[in-house]
């Protein structure tokens, strides 16, 4: 993938918000209602800046890096 979604505002906001949530593991962040909700702000965003995520295969691999970012950058 071309796009660096780190320095995109929603995953800002999502480091931000899983920060705050005080909660260890991104992916159950990613399940509840707040991570929920900047996640989906930033595959817009993805869809935006070009990136294809129409494949189940290819949003499950977006969000595995997302986590993996997250749980590397922002824990």
């Amino acid at each position: 993938m071309s796009w660096d979604f780190t320095e995109d505002a929603a995953f800002m906001a999502l480091c931000d918000a899983f920060k705050e949530s005080g909660e260890s593991s991104a992916m159950e962040f990613l399940a509840n209602g707040e991570g929920a909700f900047h996640f989906q702000e930033l595959t817009q965003n993805a869809a935006g800046e070009g990136v294809d995520l129409s494949e189940n295969e290819d949003l499950e691999d977006f969000q595995q890096e997302v986590i993996e970012t997250l749980e590397d950058m922002c824990s």
